[in-house]
């Protein structure tokens, strides 16, 4: 099976990037879209899985997780292969075309905002419409799974959620890394389906996945362990942006920023000088 060098999955991401900063704001919005929908359609399957599994009336919590990580990566696959735009991944790809100089910052920026924004529609378009409306989530035991989902993320202190946001988009962008790598598509499910397996398995946080958890929970009455019920305010300020700002981290520094420094950068090498003559 074909794949590229690490050294050329580098060069890869460095021009796919620079393409993704230059794509008019209306496509990058409406592949935002799609993104925020392919990802809540895979989080929508692991709640309906993992909820009413075996595992789960057996009490065995660690077979429920790997069950709800299993499935998940249906996300990211239709992501990759049917193609969007995904909020968490350019988190790596336009900034290594930023950092290799093929790329503005502004087009990055850019790219983060109408991608962002369209992440979030399409994940509450599936939230709404398609969990909640459908009263998918209205029945036991899923109503009270997506609505303890919901209320624990929101119970996360913010280091704990920021750092649950580094640990998923580290395991996140190898994926879309590995997935460069392939020509086939076999090839990139599997590169896709063990890290992000992984991700949600070991219970990190990923931002444009909790755009689908948390809302289909507030809309099915989750609350916390008081009785009080989980709030929009809860979602943004205790999980919404320390898991997004811990995504940045993961991918920016631990994937981008790491393979542009070992494969890409191009700093001028000093040359030795000899010894003076005595």
């Amino acid at each position: 099976m074909p794949f590229k060098s690490p050294k050329e999955i580098a060069e890869a991401a460095c021009s796919a990037g620079t393409a993704k900063t230059q794509l008019p704001w209306g496509k990058m919005l409406v592949l935002g879209v799609l993104a925020g929908a392919y990802i809540a359609f895979g989080a929508q399957l692991a709640v309906t899985a993992a909820a009413g599994s075996w595992a789960t009336n057996l009490g065995m919590p660690g077979i429920q997780k790997f069950i709800f990580g299993g499935v998940f990566p249906v996300g990211l696959m239709l992501v990759v292969i049917a193609g969007s735009e995904l909020f968490t991944g350019n988190c790596a790809i336009p900034v290594i075309s930023c950092m290799a100089g093929k790329a503005k910052i502004t087009g990055l920026l850019k790219n983060w905002f109408f991608v962002y924004a369209g992440n979030f529609i399409g994940a509450l378009i599936v939230a709404y419409i398609l969990a909640h409306l459908t009263g998918l989530f209205t029945a036991s035991p899923w109503h009270e799974y997506i609505g303890s989902i919901a209320s624990k993320k929101c119970s996360l202190g913010w280091g704990e959620a920021f750092a649950r946001g580094i640990g998923c988009n580290w395991l996140v962008c190898l994926a879309v890394w590995m997935a460069i790598s392939s020509d086939s598509i076999i090839g990139k499910i599997w590169a896709i389906w063990f890290p992000i397996m992984a991700f949600v398995t070991l219970g990190y946080e990923h931002s444009v996945a909790n755009m689908f958890f948390i809302p289909a929970g507030i809309f099915e009455g989750a609350t916390f362990a008081d009785g009080s019920g989980v709030t929009w305010a809860d979602f943004i300020v205790k999980n919404l942006i320390p898991v997004t700002l811990g995504n940045i981290v993961g991918a920016a520094v631990f994937v981008s920023g790491l393979y542009w420094y070992v494969y890409l950068r191009t700093g001028k090498q000093k040359t030795q000088q000899p010894p003076a003559a005595k």
